[in-house]
């Protein structure tokens, strides 16, 4: 039978079962190896390697040896069995060899910027600039495959649990809310833009006033904002997901076993079961200082600012009296410590912005530079409310309301690594749940929307107008896993009453709710659903089930820089004058950036 163009087997495949088969493979010279008579030759494609041998006196030995790696080729030979002393166990092809008779070069290669076959990091711009190269590396070709299993198995599970997938709009309106569009300028309609959507959000809930019952996507968002470790500057995927007539239970329990499936499928680490633990927003400030808590870490803060209200130990009197609060931690089992762990964890209160850390051990007779400052009535309440006991430490920080949860999250977070307390093989999963509506904002004084303006506050209609706003729930929820927030979702407001009210309290009148979210609005007076929905983020998913990379760049194929730079496409790049007339824009230089004044 003649064999195909350009491989009868592909480079994971043969065994000793083909031995003596006459084989042909494609691929790219990964490595070369010259034994003098023997020439060695490791080829490589998307499922693996196999090795090649071409002797002396053979034309193959002749061409092979002039190929750069990366070279493209096919080869043509038959397969022979490596003896025992050279077989490669860590290779699926590692007990055969192909001896080569013939050789096509398909393509070749330049000279590379940076090697493939060592697993030796380049610099990220290198990396960026040829990533189709990058990704040719093991470790991120593995990535990529990963990523699209997990997608796949992410939307079979869904379509198994009755849900659609639809298509929402690219090219949609702007929104007021949230990140900064990105904007796409009209040539049809002088001086009007589409936007790229931040999220398919109104499209989603029209889907539901549509009379679908169950919606998702693996849904394409756009958001103009800086790059972070965890979240990808530009574009990002999400799983988009709605339903109609449930409540916060059922969204809860419909997306609970999709998530435990996908990541047990994916990792043999333990895995939060249904039905996952729920937190209320207040509560996981007060316990963790953070919304998205680390709950492999089973150190909580401590909320002590009652107890050094008018007391002795002046230092922190005086900071409740100016209105600071007052968080202790349990350090557990740390008395035998040297003075450095204690030293460290004080410079590391420095190094976030806290004047220093207070702390006492406990023993026999307590410790620490603020020991003698502690009444014995005021330990023992200490004692009682962080569950410390002889040998453990108890660690404090004051400060103001809009950063002790920072400070004390971080310091949380930094003793339970340092302690070794956190469980590095499992994944937690909970639900933060019950954010505020509204919140202040600190400039001006005003009352605005804290998360999502689109949700159902608790109480509806009636606590809107009765409340006061701030203390004012929704049925906003995250979930969140190890640390990580993977989605934020709500049931949402579908009463055009409600939703008018609550705009009202964040400083926006009718018509300006019926002229920025019009289709939405005007939807609503048509029969809405009670309905609502989530959107885990698909990127985060890869990466937390990607253990090791640092960074969410690591598990997309194309990522923009740090920078928000396309270094492979050189984008965002000119255009030409032509283009701009013809969408009838102009470009406006900023200012020169004015010099700093000499010395």
């Amino acid at each position: 039978m003649a064999l195909h163009r350009y491989r009868s087997h592909n480079c994971n495949q043969l065994t000793r079962a083909n031995v003596g088969e006459e084989v042909r493979l494609s691929g790219w010279v990964h490595k070369k190896r010259d034994h003098g008579n023997l020439l060695f030759v490791d080829l490589r494609d998307h499922f693996g390697l196999t090795q090649l041998v071409a002797e002396k006196d053979s034309a193959s030995f002749a061409e092979l040896e002039t190929l750069k790696s990366e070279s493209v080729i096919c080869v043509t030979g038959r397969v022979a069995a490596r003896d025992a002393a050279n077989a490669n166990a860590n290779l699926a092809t590692g007990e055969v060899e192909v001896r080569v008779s013939n050789v096509e070069v398909l393509s070749r290669c330049n000279p590379l910027p940076f090697s493939i076959a060592i697993e030796q990091e380049p610099p990220e711009e290198q990396r960026l600039t040829y990533r189709y190269l990058d990704l040719r590396r093991q470790r991120m070709h593995n990535n990529i495959v990963r990523r699209s299993a997990i997608i796949a198995s992410v939307r079979r599970r869904m379509i198994e649990a009755g849900f659609l997938e639809l298509q929402t709009p690219i090219l949609t309106a702007s929104s007021p809310e949230g990140a900064r569009d990105y904007l796409v300028p009209s040539r049809i309609y002088p001086g009007k833009f589409f936007a790229l959507p931040q999220a398919p959000q109104m499209f989603k809930q029209l889907y539901m006033v549509s009379g679908f019952n169950r919606y998702f996507q693996i849904a394409p968002c756009f958001r103009d904002e800086d790059a972070r470790a965890d979240r990808s500057p530009g574009e990002f995927y999400q799983l988009d997901v709605e339903l109609s007539f449930v409540t916060q239970d059922d969204v809860f329990a419909s997306i609970e076993p999709i998530l435990t499936g996908v990541f047990k499928e994916f990792s043999t680490w333990r895995v939060s079961e249904p039905p996952y633990e729920r937190i209320t927003y207040a509560d996981s400030m007060m316990r963790f200082g953070s919304d998205k808590p680390d709950l492999r870490n089973p150190l909580e803060l401590r909320d002590v600012t009652a107890l050094f209200k008018g007391s002795d130990f002046k230092a922190f009197a005086d900071a409740v009296g100016r209105g600071e609060s007052i968080r202790a931690l349990k350090a557990p089992n740390v008395a035998g410590k040297p003075r450095s762990f204690f030293d460290g964890l004080v410079s590391f209160a420095q190094s976030l912005g806290a004047g220093g850390l207070a702390y006492v051990i406990l023993g026999d007779q307590p410790k620490g530079p603020i020991a003698k400052f502690l009444a014995p009535g005021t330990l023992d309440e200490i004692v009682k409310l962080t569950g410390a006991q002889s040998g453990d430490a108890v660690l404090f920080l004051a400060a103001t309301s809009g950063r002790i949860n920072h400070w004390a999250s971080a310091l949380r977070n930094r003793v339970g690594e340092q302690l070794e307390l956190i469980d590095k093989e499992q994944y937690r999963f909970c639900w933060i749940t019950d954010f505020p509506m509204f919140e202040r904002e600190e400039a001006t004084g005003k009352v605005q929307f804290s998360h999502n303006p689109f949700s159902m506050p608790k109480g509806e209609l009636e606590a809107l107008n009765a409340e006061d706003p701030l203390t004012i729930t929704a049925q906003q929820y995250d979930i969140v896993c190890n640390g990580v927030e993977l989605s934020s979702g709500a049931i949402r407001n579908h009463r055009p009453e409600v939703m008018i009210k609550a705009f009202e309290i964040a400083g926006y009148t009718a018509a300006d709710v019926e002229k920025q979210f019009g289709a939405l609005f005007q939807a609503f007076h048509y029969g809405p659903p009670p309905h609502g929905g989530l959107a885990p983020g698909i990127d985060r998913m890869v990466w937390l089930l990607t253990p090791g990379e640092s960074s969410l760049r690591e598990i997309i194929s194309f990522p923009l820089a740090q920078t928000t730079r396309d270094l492979l496409m050189g984008a965002p790049s000119e255009v030409r004058e032509e283009q701009l007339k013809e969408l009838h824009i102009r470009i406006v230089q900023p200012p020169p950036k004015p010099e700093a004044p000499k010395a």
